[in-house]
């Protein structure tokens, strides 16, 4: 029987509004007993309403999370580091914190897409399922 590892790991982006939300709440559902947090860099004031929405489509509920300052991670041991989107990723080339591995998984910003409505959506799914193909595998590896 192989015996469930326990990881660490801390998803940074620049607001902790959207693309480390998702990140956190995909890699909770898929390893229930890994202990995952998110954070930014320039924390926004609330976690994104349509990220929100995205995230109960396929059954997970991130309403009550809050944006994130880094600086509360900071004294914190992780198993990774992993940055979601490219400012994270160019600010914080080095985590001064206690961390095994390092690594970046870059998507767009949904946030930033202009349009109708559905459009809109669309883009926020778009990023969920990448997001969640390329955590999926990222798991398998290093489960």
């Amino acid at each position: 029987m192989k015996k469930k590892v326990l990881k660490r790991i801390l998803v940074l982006c620049t607001g902790n509004s959207c693309r480390s939300q998702m990140a956190e709440g995909l890699i909770k559902y898929l390893k229930p007993e890994w202990k995952v947090f998110s954070a930014g860099i320039d924390p926004a004031t609330a976690v994104s309403r349509r990220t929100i929405r995205v995230m109960q489509e396929i059954g997970i509920d991130i309403s009550r999370n809050k944006p994130k300052h880094i600086d509360q991670f900071l004294s914190q041991s992780f198993d990774y580091v992993i940055t979601v989107c490219d400012h994270a990723n160019e600010i914080c080339p080095v985590f001064i914190g206690k961390v095994k591995k390092r690594m970046h998984l870059g998507f767009r910003d949904p946030t930033k897409m202009t349009g109708e409505p559905e459009e809109v959506f669309l883009e926020f799914r778009r990023v969920r399922e990448d997001m969640n193909k390329q955590l999926k595998e990222f798991i398998q590896s290093v489960a």
